[in-house]
């Protein structure tokens, strides 16, 4: 999910292919509509809803990379068909 500066919407980015995400791809969207903040959410069809180390290690390279575009990381949410987990209100954001 894209914020962009002046509200017009959300935009979906594909670049999720298994557990691998492409960087580059969801940050050049946002940078494309000038994005102050992502919210970054994927699902786990196992009912799951703890972060691997994979989930870990690939929100903190795309919170790094994206301060240096002056975007902020609000949340990476999990979801399952029952329920959510949030990143940032489990304080790994």
């Amino acid at each position: 999910m894209l914020l962009p500066k002046f509200f017009s919407g959300f935009e979906k980015t594909l670049g999720f292919t298994g557990t691998v995400a492409d960087t580059r791809l969801i940050l050049a969207t946002a940078l494309k509509l000038t994005s102050s903040g992502l919210i970054l959410s994927h699902s786990h069809p196992s009912g799951n809803l703890m972060p691997s180390r994979q989930d870990e290690a690939l929100t903190q390279k795309i919170k790094q990379a994206a301060q240096l575009m002056e975007i902020k990381l609000i949340d990476h949410i999990i979801l399952s068909s029952e329920n959510y987990y949030s990143m940032a209100d489990n304080g790994i954001i």
